[in-house]
């Protein structure tokens, strides 16, 4: 669950913040934003004080409202074809957890910029949904054991089955390829960045939203995950083959088979295969 650090943001100004970030990152027909502008702001060009904001997301519609005494009021609506079917008062810290959600959806359906998803929460206080779900390039082969155990439950169980045989791949790859230089590089990095990318991209999406909403034709997002998984454990078998016999020339290849395929790999936007 992603967290309001209340110390970056407080209350009474995180209806400008949101209004500011989120115009300039999602399309204008997903945001409304209600002020208040008073003479003083209309004689100085101000906008005025933020009074509403409201997403609309591919699952809900998330209402954040200042009342007249202040208070910041979060509300969730679910929403069928404009017909609102049903509507519950949350927490802000809550109202926080679905933003990223419905943010990170509406990024999948439209190729937007997930970096800039990124930007915004960050620049709010939130933590990324999923950000347990890491390899530290510290201690790789520790982080490698333990990614399948994190996500259990989380991804469809094809998915997990990929994860652990990819993760026994670069386990028995890393060791041979130590001291190599850029062969050593391209498997860490497939180990710290592309698998642990690929799931966070995922886990980042509404659960159910993922399973059972096309993003790419007519394949969800837990399609396009599976079929980055199968790409991934395929070069991961490549590197491991080309470790074994010494063939640098091949574990080069799937390397940069790998950086072609996932080129700053932040998500689903764009995702091939």
């Amino acid at each position: 669950m992603v967290t309001a650090r209340p110390e970056q943001v407080l209350p009474g100004h995180l209806l400008e913040a949101l209004a500011d970030s989120l115009a300039g990152t999602v399309a204008a027909t997903a945001l409304e934003v209600e002020r208040d502008r008073s003479l003083a702001d209309r004689l100085a060009g101000r906008p005025g004080r933020a009074t509403r904001v409201q997403l609309t997301g591919p699952e809900l519609t998330l209402t954040l409202t200042r009342d007249d005494a202040g208070r910041v009021l979060g509300q969730a609506a679910r929403v069928v074809r404009r017909v609102v079917i049903s509507r519950q008062e949350v927490s802000v810290a809550r109202w926080l957890d679905l933003l990223a959600e419905q943010l990170h959806a509406l990024a999948a359906m439209s190729a937007a910029d997930e970096a800039a998803v990124g930007s915004v929460l960050a620049g709010l206080g939130v933590q990324e949904p999923a950000a347990d779900v890491a390899v530290p390039e510290h201690d790789v082969d520790a982080g490698l054991r333990a990614l399948p155990a994190r996500l259990a439950g989380r991804v469809p169980a094809e998915a997990e089955q990929a994860t652990i045989r990819i993760c026994g791949l670069l386990l028995q790859a890393l060791p041979r390829v130590s001291g190599g230089g850029e062969q050593e590089y391209l498997v860490r990095r497939a180990a710290t960045d592309y698998l642990p990318r690929t799931l966070r991209s995922y886990l980042s999406l509404p659960a159910d939203w993922a399973r059972t909403t096309p993003i790419d034709g007519s394949r969800t997002a837990a399609d396009v995950l599976i079929s980055q998984l199968a790409a991934l454990e395929q070069a991961a078998a490549g590197m491991l083959d080309a470790a074994l016999s010494a063939d640098s020339a091949a574990l080069l290849a799937n390397g940069r088979f790998l950086a072609d395929r996932f080129p700053g790999s932040d998500g689903f936007p764009g995702a091939s295969g």
